[in-house]
């Protein structure tokens, strides 16, 4: 499985509504794998964030179809607003990640592991200069409240040990899975849904 993702990451192999995200994390990562350390400023995220810019602009990916006052929730990272009875769109600041290209490979992870709710990137927004990736995702609605017992039965099925309240560890990839609540997997027909997703990938996802 580890090489199917170093293939999706890399843009070797499709995944749903991978095509716009791997052709951007194809840009931003342009051969170089900064170190941590080096990402852990804000100098680095400001630089990357000036060349994501570019590259929207060059590719006309700015978004402006969204409707504000269709506005349903926010958390720290994202604001979600309806966009019809089949989908809500979600504008993401990508606070939770070090950089913007370990933003996308959490988009690519989720859209390969819970491709029912994969995210499609429609493009940017900026907003009183802080800039937001527009997403698109199916809307689920919710016909019971999701038992989190039920979540760690369905990660440790797939690798994934809980480590703490609601965060996961596949030792196997090297991957943490974090805040599975019960905001971010929803239940609906006693089907579980992943909606909101935190993906990181440590040092050990990427040795052979």
């Amino acid at each position: 499985m580890k090489n199917e993702l170093y293939n999706v990451l890399s843009g070797k192999s499709q995944v749903r509504f991978g095509a716009t995200i791997q052709a951007i994390t194809g840009y931003l990562a342009d051969g170089t794998k900064p170190s941590k350390e080096i990402k852990n400023t804000k100098h680095f995220k400001k630089q990357e964030t000036e060349r994501l810019i570019h590259y929207i602009e060059s590719q006309k990916y700015w978004f402006q179809d969204v409707d504000y006052s269709q506005y349903i929730s926010e958390g720290a990272e994202q604001r979600v607003y309806l966009k019809n009875s089949q989908y809500v769109l979600k504008l993401n600041d990508s606070i939770y990640y070090l950089s913007w290209l370990d933003y996308f490979h959490n988009l690519l992870l989720h859209n390969y592991f819970f491709p029912d709710t994969a995210y499609e990137l429609l493009g940017f927004t900026n907003q009183k200069d802080v800039l937001y990736a527009v997403l698109k995702q199916a809307y689920v609605q919710i016909t019971q409240q999701t038992d989190l017992n039920r979540v760690k039965e369905f990660m440790a099925a797939n690798g994934f040990i809980n480590t703490r309240n609601n965060d996961y560890y596949n030792d196997e990839l090297g991957i943490i899975l974090e805040d599975l609540h019960d905001e971010n997997v929803l239940t609906k027909n006693d089907v579980l849904y992943f909606v909101d997703t935190v993906f990181y990938l440590t040092d050990d996802f990427w040795m052979l």
